[in-house]
């Protein structure tokens, strides 16, 4: 295991991230705060949502595979019981960061999704959110990772 502090910088290192669960009626939906901020911030970012082709007016894949060029990275935006499907697609892709988004409630967190990956080599962080580290991060997000910390919303180590 690692420091979550370590996984983010390596996480976000990347440039090609995959987010699912961005929602095509929910702009203030966390997935697609999560996705507009890396696009911002100059992530070539690409939206997973199976029920639409387009989100945020940008094109949207039904899965990971169908990503052209694939990604180095992925963002689970979902209900738990979507996380081990998507933590099973990104194993057979080579996929090896992954990030079960979280602050409220279960977030996008499994504990299975997590032990799959893991014992599959894949860097799991179940918990938090990547607007929280820096590149993206901004003030709010922030407080919410100092809070979240406390909480235990935000893992220490994954």
């Amino acid at each position: 295991m690692t420091t979550i502090k370590k996984a983010a910088t390596e996480f976000l290192a990347k440039k090609r991230i995959a987010v699912t669960g961005v929602s095509r009626e929910g702009t203030s939906h966390g997935a697609n705060l999560v996705y507009r901020r890396l696009r911002e911030r100059g992530y070539d970012v690409f939206a997973v949502n199976p029920n639409t082709d387009v989100v945020e007016g940008d094109t949207t894949y039904h899965d990971l595979k169908s990503i052209p060029g694939g990604v180095e990275a992925v963002v689970i935006g979902t209900r738990p019981s979507y996380a081990e499907g998507t933590m099973r697609e990104c194993d057979e892709l080579g996929i090896k960061l992954v990030w079960m988004h979280r602050m409220f409630g279960s977030g996008s967190v499994s504990d299975q999704a997590t032990a799959y990956g893991r014992a599959r080599g894949i860097t799991v962080i179940d918990g938090g959110c990547p607007l929280m580290f820096p590149p993206t991060a901004d003030t709010g997000h922030r407080v919410m990772r100092a809070l979240g910390s406390v909480t235990g919303r935000v893992p220490s180590r994954v």
